[in-house]
């Protein structure tokens, strides 16, 4: 049995494998640019975030109903399940969708259909956060949000909201006008940030967009006082090792900076972010720093743990209490 572990850090787009990639195709009558799944896979071995990006936002144009965006869902939670995960705050990217002409309802319907099912049928409690493409403009987001709000909790799915895409020049600070809309609809807030781009953006994402987790945020370690900050307000961070090798953000797994963020107080986790992009799941990435940086048994444990308090259960303390002991009985082998 898997350690029981949350999952915090992963992008629905992001699971979509070259077999249901092609499935999805098929059902659709879309013309994928690729001969078969092995093409597909080997055409996963980019170079850099924008290569990885022009891939992402590529290929889903696979996705065009509800169907489908159930199926990649029940896909994702099955496989989560099978490596431990007890609970997953879901990322999906709206503006890729309409921008293809696949409305909002279209998607958190299909979304939605597989997360209502979801602890029944995977053992997984999930929760969904739609998250802004930062190359797009602010104006973009304000009208996604306003897009959104028939389906934002407790109505609808929706429970949070996010920041992603190529960090590099496009600073948080650009969608404040958003988040201070998404706070006052009692929305939570998390944001991509330090990841390429500097501390300064982490420091951003908190004072002025009132993040309440950073998205990688592994770029702290340069600036000293930040990280006394995260570590007195206990500012989680949702790390995805496997992402930050294939990357480039570090150059070896060996090399990542995760030990000493723990060894600094830091309230670390480990996450997948893309995972059929980058390699391996949440328990792949758990056995990969495991191995590669020689954590102890405690030390992953730690990480579990952290991944329960950080997530946005609040509203479920005994659930939370719960996948708690969970970790705490867990049995090393």
């Amino acid at each position: 049995m898997p350690l029981p572990k949350a999952e915090l850090h992963l992008h629905i787009e992001g699971t979509l494998e070259p077999e249901l990639a092609f499935a999805l195709a098929a059902r659709n009558g879309v013309t994928l640019p690729y001969a078969d799944t092995e093409e597909l896979r080997k055409a996963y071995e980019f170079a850099d975030l924008q290569s990885f990006l022009n891939l992402y936002y590529g290929l889903m144009a696979v996705l065009r109903t509800e169907d489908d965006f159930a199926d990649l869902a029940d896909a994702y939670l099955a496989r989560a399940a099978a490596q431990g995960v007890r609970h997953a705050e879901i990322f999906f990217d709206p503006q890729a969708h309409l921008a293809r002409g696949v409305g909002m309802g279209t998607v958190v319907a299909g979304l939605g259909r597989a997360l209502d099912r979801s602890e029944a049928v995977h053992g997984v409690s999930t929760q969904l956060i739609m998250c802004f493409l930062r190359d797009e403009s602010a104006g973009s987001a304000m009208e996604t949000l306003e897009a959104a709000k028939p389906y934002l909790a407790p109505r609808g799915p929706i429970v949070g909201v996010g920041l992603d895409s190529a960090e590099v020049g496009h600073p948080p600070a650009k969608f404040a006008e958003v988040y201070g809309a998404a706070a006052a609809l009692g929305l939570r807030r998390v944001a991509h940030a330090g990841e390429e781009g500097p501390p300064a953006y982490i420091t951003e994402a908190l004072d002025v967009l009132g993040a309440e987790r950073i998205d990688h945020g592994l770029r702290c370690m340069e600036d000293p006082e930040l990280v006394d900050r995260l570590v007195r307000d206990r500012v989680p961070l949702t790390l995805c090792p496997l992402s930050n090798v294939r990357l480039r953000a570090v150059d070896v797994l060996a090399e990542h900076p995760l030990p000493k963020m723990l060894d600094a107080g830091l309230l670390c986790t480990v996450n997948s972010d893309d995972p059929a992009y980058f390699g391996g799941y949440a328990g792949d990435n758990f056995r990969a720093v495991r191995e590669a940086l020689g954590l102890s048994p405690e030390r992953l444990r730690e990480l579990a743990r952290n991944s329960f308090v950080a997530s946005f259960l609040e509203h479920d303390e005994e659930r939370r209490a719960r996948y708690i002991a969970e970790v705490e009985a867990y049995e090393f082998r």
